[in-house]
């Protein structure tokens, strides 16, 4: 059974900085794109950064020159480096992966089941 799962997330100040994490677990042929989402209160869910399997990531404006997203292939990890932090950050993150089971299927969706980033001014 493949299982996406998401760590890191807690309560810090504003200007202050936290690290999400987030394994792929269970037998699987390849990951494509891995990528963080947010939710907050009211609010359709987001993308805040994906980042390919050769390295190449793209950015919410919002976080732009503020979070860094990176993934370790072997390790089947992908991480959110999150400085400058604001109230507007806080949310619930979500990691995503595209993952094919089997090399001659195409690549699904899997979704972790959230963590909560909370930034109080």
């Amino acid at each position: 059974q493949v299982q996406v799962a998401e760590s890191g997330g807690g309560l810090v100040q504003a200007g202050g900085s936290l690290r999400l994490s987030c394994v792929v677990s269970g037998s699987i042929s390849s990951i494509n794109d891995m990528g963080w989402y947010r939710q907050a209160p009211g609010k359709q869910r987001e993308l805040v950064a994906v980042i390919n399997n050769s390295g190449s990531s793209n950015y919410a404006d919002s976080v732009k020159g503020r979070f860094t997203i990176f993934r370790d292939n072997a390790k089947k990890m992908v991480y959110l480096q999150m400085n400058s932090l604001k109230p507007e950050d806080t949310a619930v993150y979500y990691c995503n992966a595209q993952i094919k089971r089997y090399a001659w299927t195409a690549a699904n969706d899997y979704w972790g089941q959230g963590t909560q980033v909370t930034v109080s001014s």
